[in-house]
This record gives structure tokens, sequence and C-alpha cells, in this order.
């Protein structure tokens, strides 16, 4: 395996040739050129498209693929191909010599350096005096430059292997080649054996050649500078999908390495066996792979990456659960990036280290103490304003996921479950290739469908898919938190009341201890204050409620604080003041209703129309007080059936539908009492015949 030069390159040569010489006509330069440049340029700069990615990145061009580029485009000489003009080129290497001599007037192809002379003196140049010179800068320039630079550095053997591997390259074409030259023969690959006997020439090409048959052309086309260009776009592949490497290229790479005959492997080998034992869960591989590949760098120019061996090392500790020795190793990164004055690694930990403290709290009390992050609204700010500095946009992540996130509940809040379903579907499904990003992916699906189940008061289904979600090892701590509060629901759903309030005990509890997010805390607070209510005890949770208003409002969350006050209102109704939960509920409707929370305004208006039924048994029968007040306990639960239909909630539906048909009662009109009933039982049999 040489260092740069191989067969292929010696192909994209003889192409580069015919393009400078005017054959390639102007309907096919752009094809020719684009194909040129695709497997000219570095592998970073290029995009998978799909299709064979081997030969698109770092694996050379074979000539199958050189011949469907080719053979579709008509020349400048008429009656042939480009196809046919460059197997002409690369025929006509028919030897050691003139192998030397193609690589040699390769800087005939190129435009003088500024400063040397305009004549031209190269023979060269009297044949071929329209030639289109390159630009020693293009991709094509540069391309040649270096084809040539890296063959006068050829050691004789080294020049000797690249001839065979070029008889082996172009070998298949020898039955193209015979069509448009009759006298072609299977010796003509070099013009030493021409007039060799018939009997002794298989002796002689044995004896100067060996046995070509020994050298595989999936082997002999390949360079070291090749398989770095493959291992780094692999590296870069697992890095930004999460994926393995790939076991075909991993095992032909490791027969090509065993047939070099080298000692030495590509450095990026390393990355990629990290990488790849860090992806199938081995630990032990992974740490010892990642200690090799940074022990090759340091003895390298690279060695001032130091600091993102220790992110690196960081990153896996976290990730087997070593939380207190990732946090020690990204502590240290944090003090080599300040060191060495770099910026990005820097931004990157702290963001690193912020999510890690969101997720885990509790491993978070040293770094709290020695105020490396400060609070948590300063260090958001700082890591936001860092990345608009720095034009990092991936550390706004955290913004654009929490307002994703924040969009797919919103949809799910006003009953829009099948578009916050089809956005879940349009989560391109090679991102989802990664475990993590699958089973978070899965958890939020499952999350829509648990709660539509409630809402439908299919509560069999709905505990079947809590089943699967618990069953997901997910180690976000949101996520976790919502399947519990999911939990807690399904048991308010069947009335079993003690175990919910069990359930939120112990999710309290772990809350206050990891010192959980303020918006968790509260609004389990509030959950406990509906489950007295719903236990007929609501005056129990007049504490907790009130409490978790008071926290709300000072944190500045305001759907949690109107929440609150209808707890608090539930509470004021069981003590018959009616006229100041009224009051009360009324001073903040309007602000409810601009949360575009269908299930929290259902709730209040609940609790609205139960005001105004307690005002109305106060007032005289008969009177228009009464009346009025019934009037408005009806309109209130008419905005509440809407809500709890856009959420398809059947038993807040039903609710509303019994309580309209008492006050139709009341008002002395049964048609519209009989109504209310016919459409609470269509409701409740329609749910049957979807359950």
């Amino acid at each position: 395996m040489s260092r740069y030069s191989t067969a292929s390159k010696i192909g994209l040569l003889a192409l580069i040739t015919l393009y400078s010489d005017g054959v390639v006509p102007s309907s096919a330069t752009i094809p020719i050129l684009s194909f040129l440049v695709s497997h000219v340029l570095p592998v970073h700069t290029k995009t998978s498209q799909g299709g064979n990615e081997l030969a698109r990145f770092g694996f050379p061009v074979s000539i199958e693929l050189l011949q469907r580029a080719t053979i579709i485009h008509a020349s400048a000489v008429p009656g042939r191909t480009v196809w046919d003009l460059l197997l002409k080129q690369l025929w006509a290497i028919n030897s050691l010599d003139s192998l030397h001599t193609f690589l040699d007037n390769l800087p005939s192809l190129l435009e003088k350096p500024f400063g040397e002379g305009l004549v031209e003196t190269d023979e060269l140049d009297h044949v071929r005096p329209k030639r289109m010179l390159l630009s020693r800068n293009s991709p094509l320039g540069a391309f040649v430059r270096r084809s040539h630079l890296e063959f006068t550095r050829l050691q004789f053997h080294d020049g000797t292997s690249l001839w065979k591997e070029l008889i082996i390259y172009r070998a298949p074409t020898l039955t193209f080649w015979k069509r448009r030259n009759p006298a072609a023969s299977t010796q003509s690959f070099d013009a030493n054996l021409h007039g060799v006997s018939n009997g002794t020439d298989g002796e002689i090409v044995e004896i100067i050649y060996g046995d070509l048959s020994d050298y595989n052309p999936k082997y002999v086309n390949n360079s070291w500078d090749d398989m770095e260009k493959l291992y780094e776009h692999q590296v870069a592949r697992m890095q930004r999908l999460f994926a393995r490497f790939r076991f075909r290229v991993q095992s032909v790479d490791a027969e090509k390495i065993d047939r070099s005959g080298k000692s030495s492997t590509p450095r990026s080998t390393k990355a990629t066996a990290f990488l790849d034992a860090w992806k199938a869960g081995d630990y032990p591989s992974s740490f010892d792979n990642l200690h090799r590949y940074f022990d090759y760098t340091m003895r390298s120019p690279d060695r001032a990456l130091y600091q993102y061996a220790l992110l690196n090392l960081a990153i896996l500790q976290a990730d087997f659960g070593c939380f207190s020795e990732a946090i020690i190793a990204m502590q240290e990164t944090i003090a080599t990036a300040r060191e060495n004055h770099d910026m990005p690694c820097l931004n990157y930990s702290l963001s690193w280290l912020y999510q890690f403290g969101r997720t885990h709290p509790e491993e978070m009390t040293e770094i709290q103490k020695k105020g490396v992050l400060g609070s948590e609204k300063e260090a958001l700010s700082f890591l936001k304003a860092k990345a608009k500095e720095s034009s990092m946009w991936t550390l706004l992540s955290t913004t654009l996921l929490s307002e994703a996130k924040l969009a797919l509940s919103n949809l799910a809040r006003k009953g829009r479950y099948e578009e916050a379903v089809s956005r879940m579907d349009e989560v391109d499904q090679e991102s989802l290739r990664t475990l993590r990003y699958q089973q978070y992916w899965i958890t939020n699906l499952g999350l829509l469908k648990l709660h539509r189940h409630l809402h439908r008061d299919e509560l069999d289904a709905g505990e079947d898919v809590l089943a699967q979600l618990w069953a997901v090892p997910s180690r976000v701590p949101e996520l976790q938190y919502n399947v519990f509060m999911a939990e807690i629901d399904l048991q308010i759903r069947r009335r079993d009341y003690s175990r919910a309030l069990r359930l939120l005990e112990q999710l309290l509890t772990d809350l206050n201890k990891h010192e959980a997010d303020i918006f968790q805390r509260l609004k389990a607070m509030i959950l406990k204050a509906r489950i007295y209510d719903k236990a007929e005890i609501p005056q129990k949770g007049f504490s907790v409620a009130l409490r978790a208003a008071s926290l709300a409002h000072k944190a500045r969350l305001l759907p949690l604080l109107w929440e609150a006050i209808g707890a608090i209102c539930r509470i004021l109704v069981s003590v018959k003041e009616f006229d100041a939960a009224v009051r009360l509920i009324e001073s903040v409707m309007p602000q409810v209703l601009e949360c575009e929370d269908c299930d929290l305004a259902a709730y209040l208006f609940s609790c609205l129309a139960d005001g105004h039924m307690g005002s109305a048994g106060q007032a005289k029968e008969a009177s228009l007080q009464r009346k009025e007040r019934l009037t408005k306990a009806s309109e209130a639960l008419d905005r509440a059936f809407e809500e709890y239909s856009r959420i398809e909630d059947i038993r807040g539906q039903c609710e509303t539908l019994a309580k309209k048909a008492t006050i139709m009662h009341l008002n002395g009109d049964p048609v519209l009492a009989n109504d209310c009933s016919a459409k609470y039982l269509d409701i409740k049999k329609a749910a049957r015949e979807q359950t």
C-alpha cells in the first residue's frame, strides 16, 4: 500500500489530461468536472447523498465507475466517446518508462508560477499548442501538483508496485480496447513483451511480474491517504449519527492493512475503534482505545488538542454512569481549555456541564459550591451570549430543543394529537439509529398516546402504554417525571386516590431530595391539592395549594399560578365562599385563555360553574339573581364542554353534561335536560365502541 499514488488516481489524471486537451465537448463539461471534483475534493467538503459511500468518500474510483461516468458522453473526436479516448490514454501507458513519462509531464497541465518565463520550451506544448492549462490553486490543479510531487518521492520498488497495480486496474477493459484496436492482445499491457514468442511469453511474464493473479483489484487500488480519508469520514459519520462502524468496511480495511505489510496503521483507526466500542457498550475497550488515540496524538503536531481528550473522556465516563469521574474530567477540560485559550472547547464544556446539572442535579453539589456556573439563569444567559458571539449555533440547541418540546406539548394541550404525532413521524429515521435518540423519541410518542388514551377513558390501553414506557431505560429525569405524573393521573381516573397519593408523595420526596426544577415541584404540589379535592376532602389541600400559588407567583410561572388559583377556588367553594371563588376565577380567566391550555381552561370553567351554582343556591327561589347565576353556570359549563371536547376528555365532557342537565331541571326545562342526558349517553356509547 503506497503513501498516496494509486492506479485509480492515474485514471483520474488521464481524464484530467483529456479535459485539458479540449476533447471533452461543452455538453459533457459539467458532468465530467462534477465527477472529477467529487473525487478530488477532501472528504469533509462533501455530504452524504446515499449511494455507494465507499466510492464517494475515501475509497478510490474503480474502473467501472470511470466507465459509467464517461461512456455516455460523446467526445470532440467524431465517432468516439470520452470513454474511448480515456481507454486510449490508459493503454498508451504500456511500460514502466511510459508511466514515468506520463507522470513527469503532469506539470505541463498547469499554468506557470508567477515570475517564471512565459516562453514554453516543453516539447509537449509544441505537439499540443491549444492545451487548456489549469490554475495551480484550483481543485484539479492542486490534485495534479500533489500527484506529481508524491510520485517523485516514490522509491523504486514502490514505483514498480504502482505499475503492477495499473496493469491490474485496467485489465478488465481489455475487451473494450480490442474493439477499437484489434491488434491488442493479453501482452499489450507492456510494450516490451511485443515480439516474444508464444511459447515463452507466459514464463517471461511470470519472471518479470510474478503471478499477477495474486493481486486482487480491491486491495491494490488503495493508498494510506485513501485509508485516512475513509476513517475520517467514518469518524464524522459515527459522531453525527451515533452509529457503529460498518462491519463490511471494517473487515475490508483490516485485510488491506494486513496485506500492506506495514506495522503502523492510520491514526484514525484508534478513533473509530474508540467510537465503535463506545456505541457497542464495551467500556474497557472504548477507554483503552481512547487512551491509545490520544497517546498517539500527543506525539504528533496535534498535541495542543489535549483538552479534547479530556472532553471525550468526561462524556465517555458519564455515558457509562461514572458521574463523579465525569465531573472531575470535565473540570480538568475546562481548566485546560482556558489555559490553551480554546474558546469553542470551553463553551462546549460549560454547556455540557450545565445540561449534566439539569439531568443529574444530585451530582452537582460540589460544582455549585465552587460557583463554576453560577446560578442556572446566569449560566444559561452566559452560554447563549457566547454562542451568539462565537457563532457556535450548536450551543443554542438547548433553547431550540426546549422550544420544540414546548411546541409538541402545546399541540397536545390543544387536542391536536394527530398533528403532534405526524410531527413526530417527520423526524428523520437516520437520526433515530442512535439508541438514546430512539428511546427519547419513543418515550415522547408514547406519552402523547398515553395522554390520549387517558382522556378517552381507555384506561386499560393506557395502562399497557404505561408499562411499555416504564420498560424504556430512559435516563432523562424530565421524561421519567412525565411518565410518573401520567401514572398518577391513571390512578386518579381509576378513583384509586390512596395509591395516587402514595405515588405523589414518593415523587415529591425524590424531587425535593434532588432539588429538581421548580416547575416540576409546583406541578406535583398542585396535583396533591387536586387529589384531595377528588377525594372530597378539599380543605386538606389548602396549605399546599396556597404555598404552590405563592411560589408560582415568585417564580413567574403563570400557568401554574392559574392552576393553583383553581385549586384554591375549589376549596373556597367547599367552605361556601362562592362569590369569592367567582371573583378570583373571573380575574384570571383572560390570562388562562391566553395560555391555550385546554385542560386548564376546562378545569377553571368548571370551577367557575360550581361557584355560580353555589351562589344560585344561596339566592331566593325564583329570584332574578338565582336565574342569572344559573344562566352563568350553564354558560361556563358550555365553555368547559368545548375545552374538554378539544382534548377528547370523555370523563370531563360527561361531568359537564351531567351538571348542565341538573341546571336544566332546576330551571324547569325537562326537554333540554333530556337532550343533555341523551348526549351524555351518546358520548358514553361512542367511547365504549371506540374502545
